[in-house]
């Protein structure tokens, strides 16, 4: 257990809206990448517009993997993505220590897992007596509001 509080829902969506507006730019550029690899390997000169055209299962694809690295190589460089940082939230596992590649990877899909049942796993946190989300509990891993910087 955490010697830092849990932080309340509303902080937590704050830090997530936050860093929505980080990742989609990102996803934006990595689709744009992929359509432009996608036009040279079918060649400038097509007109016909269906050739433009990548497949949704191949955005999505890509807008998973690029949220997947967003989140992971933040957690496992500080604990916190730019968006945690802002609003002092931090990940840490159960025992206190940082986050480990494999932990990072299983909050990810767990993450997933979690919005599919109508967000259940997300509205967890409101029921359960430690504040975890569904993904903490597959991961090992919890969030813990850090105290005021005293400058």
């Amino acid at each position: 257990m955490s010697e830092f509080p849990s932080p309340a829902l509303p902080r937590r969506l704050a830090a997530l809206i936050y860093d929505t507006c980080l990742v989609l730019p990102l996803v934006m550029f990595g689709t744009a990448v992929a359509m432009g690899v996608h036009m040279g390997i079918d060649g400038e000169s097509s007109t016909r517009v269906d050739a433009q055209v990548l497949d949704a299962n191949l955005v999505q694809v890509l807008t998973l993997l690029t949220t997947a690295a967003f989140y992971c190589g933040f957690w496992l460089l500080k604990g916190q993505t730019l968006g945690m940082q802002a609003w002092r939230i931090r990940l840490r596992s159960f025992r206190g220590e940082s986050v480990t590649p494999r932990q990072a990877v299983l909050r990810c899909l767990g993450a997933v897992v979690s919005l599919l049942p109508a967000g259940a796993g997300y509205w967890w946190c409101l029921f359960d007596r430690n504040n975890r989300y569904w993904h903490d509990y597959l991961s090992g891993t919890e969030l813990e509001l850090l105290p005021k910087r005293r400058d």
